[in-house]
């Protein structure tokens, strides 16, 4: 069993500015109290010959190779565009200045 008590988990609220309720004060005793006694376990299998590990499986990243493809026109790109100028994108400036 841990040390949480119910004025420690007063004292935690305090600290956070967490203001507690009785009722509120004897879940999280009994809740904090759980978590205190499982990390415990997890630290007495932790041994040296146990190596870290942040995910179960080996990850890996998958990259496809750069293939070129046949490429859209500029009329293709720009057919959809609510606006256009030049060529180009037209868009409204966003740092209230004309370009």
């Amino acid at each position: 069993m841990s040390e949480i008590t119910p004025d420690l988990v007063r004292h935690l609220g305090v600290l956070a500015r967490i203001q507690l309720s009785d009722e509120e004060v004897q879940s999280l005793t009994g809740q904090l109290d759980a978590i205190v006694d499982n990390i415990a376990k997890v630290s007495e299998v932790a041994t040296p010959d146990v190596v870290a590990t942040s995910h179960p499986i080996p990850l890996e990243n998958v990259f496809r190779p750069d293939v070129v493809q046949q490429q859209l026109t500029r009329e293709q790109v720009l057919q959809n565009a609510p606006d256009q100028a030049d060529g180009r994108f037209r868009v409204t400036a966003i740092l209230g200045e004309e370009q």
